[in-house]
């Protein structure tokens, strides 16, 4: 299964790229499988995708949590903690 994952702001410098496709086994699997492929790369991915780095996602361009569900040709996209006033 191919994925389409979008960086933005923040992880788009960090990661040193805008989006990628990675590949995933099986023909369904859920965001938290992306997310824990893209923690084993290591620093900076483990420390910017930590389970208290305040990330969002959204699938298909609808926000979406670890356990939405991803198919072959989705589009998943990362954005980081916003802060503003």
């Amino acid at each position: 299964m191919r994925i389409k994952v979008l960086y933005f702001a923040k992880l788009r410098e960090k990661f040193g790229v805008e989006s990628e496709e990675i590949e995933l086994p099986g023909d369904r699997a859920y965001a938290a499988a992306i997310i824990d492929l893209l923690r084993r790369r290591g620093e900076p991915w483990a420390r910017e995708l930590g389970l208290d780095a305040g990330y969002r996602m959204a699938v298909n361009q609808t926000l979406a949590g670890l356990v939405t569900p991803v198919r072959d040709g989705d589009e998943v996209a990362i954005f980081p903690p916003v802060t503003g006033g």
